[in-house]
């Protein structure tokens, strides 16, 4: 494996979104969000704590109309962003899964840096909306991250409090990411008997 930087930085604009991701796969966990959403920024703050990564996240939405288009664009670059820092996926770990709980709630992520996107969500969130955060957009965002950082990724939440579902899922999501993406020192090659992933 080589000790070459796993790092992205990416832009884009629509009519609805502009953003700007940077990303260290293997960081500290330090990050700088700014989505003008509280909550997402919180979420997104825990993921890169959590997953050790480093991550700088701008995105200006249309927040006028709902928090949609400012969450689900931000999963989409995040995600082409660690497809890109991933590179070939040689000499990753591929495979992860974790269990996480927050007080009542529990999440649990199953994920495979695959390259083949696909997206299984099983519960329901017990609020509506966490401050400006729609509840329901923290399932978009899985899905829209696996489906653009090329992940088959299982997400299960429960518990009685939106807010620590929420929380759970995110973090749940770093630390099976984050073992997933670890490189295994073993390996040199790419972990597929395809030889690409």
């Amino acid at each position: 494996m080589s000790d070459a930087d796993r790092t992205a930085a990416l832009s884009r604009e629509t009519s609805e979104t502009t953003i700007e991701v940077t990303l260290d796969i293997d960081g500290d966990g330090d990050a700088v969000v700014e989505t003008g959403i509280g909550f997402f920024d919180h979420m997104l703050e825990a993921f890169a704590k959590h997953g050790l990564f480093d991550l700088t996240v701008n995105c200006d939405g249309d927040l006028h109309i709902d928090d949609h288009h400012t969450i689900e664009d931000v999963a989409i670059v995040l995600g082409e962003a660690f497809a890109e820092a991933l590179g070939d996926k040689r000499g990753i770990v591929r495979y992860a899964d974790r269990k996480v709980p927050l007080d009542e709630a529990v999440a649990s992520v199953v994920v495979d840096v695959s390259g083949r996107p696909f997206f299984d969500f099983s519960g329901d969130f017990s609020q509506e909306s966490i401050g400006d955060f729609t509840s329901v957009m923290a399932e978009h965002f899985g899905l829209s991250l696996a489906m653009n950082a090329g992940l088959t990724l299982h997400v299960g939440v429960e518990g009685d409090n939106a807010h620590h579902e929420v929380e759970a899922m995110f973090k749940a999501l770093a630390r099976s990411l984050d073992d997933a993406t670890r490189i295994d020192p073993r390996r040199s090659d790419t972990p597929s008997t395809k030889g690409t992933l």
